[in-house]
């Protein structure tokens, strides 16, 4: 939920310990500083959340890769809009239809039978997949349906599942999206990089 901090900022919530700050003019910058001093908060540092990941990323040598479905590749294109990501981003693939699921990341036939490719099991095997064809330290996988067809009432429109794979742990996470097409893309792809970010443990010690 955002909330107005007077009328020179306003202030997401978008992690358990970590907020996104939009400063509209210099007296917002003040109203952040005193927050930030009041609440006793660390800032980060005035820069976007995927600039904020790369850097991180590249400090300790760690590397990406994605597998998107319904996404589109947008994940990706946020992760590369920022300088330096060739850095850390090892390689990404579209995989849009089953065939190329089954071809590109081995999701068995079986699994998108009797589970579909909007399910827990399919993107699991969608990280397995592409960790192994990228061989990064971190993969993420996302599957869904952005409407506004081929929702049924099992899985509605803006059901989406993300997956983050690292050297710690698999987790896969199912979403309700609510809003267009392009809104659930969007919310889809920022709620990975923000996955991707709480899975590392010393994100936020790090700045």
């Amino acid at each position: 939920m955002r909330e107005e901090i007077g009328t020179h900022a306003s202030l997401t919530r978008i992690l358990p310990n970590c907020y996104n700050v939009i400063v509209k003019d210099a007296d917002g910058e003040k109203c952040l500083t005193n927050l930030a001093n009041t609440l006793e908060l660390k800032i980060l540092a005035v820069r976007s959340l995927k600039r904020a990941l790369i850097d991180y990323l590249s400090q300790k040598g760690k590397t990406l890769t994605i597998a998107e479905s319904c996404t589109g590749g947008l994940l990706a294109a946020k992760i590369t809009s920022v300088s330096g990501a060739s850095s850390v981003l090892n390689g990404s693939m579209v995989t849009y239809s089953n065939e190329i699921k089954q071809k590109w990341l081995g999701v068995q036939e079986e699994t998108l039978k009797q589970y579909g490719a909007v399910s827990s099991e399919c993107v699991s095997e969608m990280l397995d997949g592409i960790k192994r064809t990228a061989d990064a330290s971190i993969a993420v996988a996302i599957s869904g349906i952005a409407g506004p067809t081929g929702g049924s009432e099992d899985k509605p429109v803006g059901t989406v599942y993300i997956g983050i794979l690292n050297e710690k742990q698999k987790s896969v996470k199912k979403f309700l999206f609510e809003g267009d097409r392009t809104f659930i893309q969007e919310l889809a792809a920022r709620t990975a990089l923000e996955m991707i970010i709480d899975s590392e443990k010393d994100f936020f010690e790090f700045f």
